[in-house]
């Protein structure tokens, strides 16, 4: 009989399942973590409601698209970007934040991004406010899973960040 665990997510209405040697080898900080990285949603819309749990996330390193719902670009973008964010699900929280938003501009600025720069990537690492951007021209599964695995590797592309300094924490 083959042990198996499963977690209906009710958020982006999949079936996950834990077997094989990891359902052997789990504990309770195991499947707590399972669970609570699995029941979040796979892109997690920035707004008023959402921002407090988004900065209480046990994962540190968000990863924003900010980019207008309305354009006609939208669905196809927020395809691609959900389809990256599985290969980074547990590490990477991936966020939405609607450039058409009027309070979303705090936001934008904040990672020095001007409207016409969008659609952009922007990687924030709440533990020690490490940032970068990556103005885009399309969202594709290869330019988002490039900057993340370059930002977890310590690469940053933002010219003379070293010398520019810190941006105080703000509440965004």
């Amino acid at each position: 009989m083959k042990e198996t665990c499963q977690l209906d997510v009710q958020v982006d209405k999949e079936q996950l399942d834990l077997e094989g040697e990891t359902i052997e080898s789990i504990d309770d900080i195991k499947l707590s973590r399972f669970i609570e990285i699995n029941s979040l949603h796979l892109v997690t819309e920035y707004n008023p409601v959402t921002v407090i749990g988004l900065f209480n996330s046990k994962i540190k390193i968000h990863l924003l698209l900010m980019m207008n719902k309305a354009s006609p670009e939208y669905e196809e973008s927020m395809r691609r970007y959900q389809k990256a964010a599985k290969l980074f699900q547990g590490k990477i929280l991936f966020i939405l934040v609607d450039s058409h938003i009027k309070a979303n501009e705090k936001v934008i600025s904040f990672f020095k991004l001007k409207m016409s720069q969008l659609p952009a990537l922007a990687i924030y690492q709440t533990l020690d406010d490490e940032w970068d951007t990556l103005p885009i021209e399309e969202v594709s599964v290869e330019h988002v899973q490039s900057f993340c695995d370059g930002f977890l590797k310590g690469k940053l592309l933002r010219e003379n960040h070293e010398s520019e300094e810190k941006t105080p924490k703000v509440e965004l």
